[in-house]
């Protein structure tokens, strides 16, 4: 592969980075990509994969109670960019030639803490307001902001829903995936390349997804897939698959940010 070289910017001028449209079908490529980068360092790159099944085994576990599953799923929202930011590391040291392990990996904690925090606090914000919003639906539905723990362990809330209040319940949260997807597409690998803030990161991150919209369709579809993929194999391939979209996610913001 091609040595790879850029400058990196401090300044929060968000107008300076050029975006550049790609046709629907560049996400296949990110992925090829992906596993090539993966290729390169599995190691490194399978124990972040194996860190976040672990974490989503945590979901499985109590994934039947309300509580558990915003609990999960904001502790996720926290760690996810930094997981994103070690496959990333590793893509940036492979394009410049540099050498990559997993103790490499955790240089963006170092070099980029500050960014990877704030994008991490608006994530959280952004999982505490689904939270309060299904919190809302569950109430309305079910006279109660989530049944007793006993009740949703041993047995499953979504069954005592019909299917508008179901419907209303996965809907908020399909909202909440796709407002992170729109403001997450470029973020962690500009923090970690360019050392901007998180504000300026996640404002190309929109700009992006409005302007490659057909693709943008494409990438989130690809992801959901092999997310969907990771859980119905009980987390088992979701150790092989996070790692090539973290590594994709890399390779995107390659293509689509200059």
């Amino acid at each position: 592969m091609a040595t790879y070289s850029r400058s990196t910017h401090h300044s929060g001028n968000v107008a300076q980075y050029r975006i550049h449209r790609v046709p629907m079908t560049r996400p296949l490529v990110w992925l090829g990509r992906g596993w090539q980068d993966l290729l390169h360092q599995p190691l490194a790159s399978l124990a972040w994969g194996a860190l976040v099944s672990g974490l989503g085994a945590l979901i499985l576990a109590y994934g039947r109670h309300p509580y558990f599953i915003a609990a999960m799923a904001s502790g996720f929202l926290l760690v996810g960019p930094v997981i994103t930011a070690g496959l990333c590391e590793l893509s940036r040291r492979r394009d410049c030639g540099e050498p990559g392990g997993f103790e490499d990996s955790l240089a963006p904690l170092r070099r980029n803490r500050k960014g990877l925090t704030e994008f991490a606090q608006i994530l959280l914000l952004v999982s505490l307001v689904w939270f309060t919003l299904s919190a809302s639906i569950l109430y309305f539905a079910l006279g109660e902001v989530a049944p007793a723990v006993t009740t949703t362990v041993w047995g499953d809330v979504m069954l005592r829903l019909s299917v508008p209040q179901l419907t209303a319940y996965i809907g908020s949260g399909a909202l909440l995936a796709l407002l992170v997807f729109t403001l997450s597409v470029v973020t962690v690998p500009m923090i970690v390349d360019r050392h901007v803030d998180a504000s300026t990161a996640m404002h190309t991150s929109l700009q992006v997804s409005l302007r490659d919209a057909p693709a943008m369709a494409v990438w989130a579809v690809v992801v959901t897939g092999l997310v969907i993929v990771g859980f119905a194999t009980g987390l088992i391939a979701m150790v092989l698959i996070f790692p090539v979209l973290g590594h994709a996610t890399w390779q995107a913001y390659r293509d689509l940010v200059y």
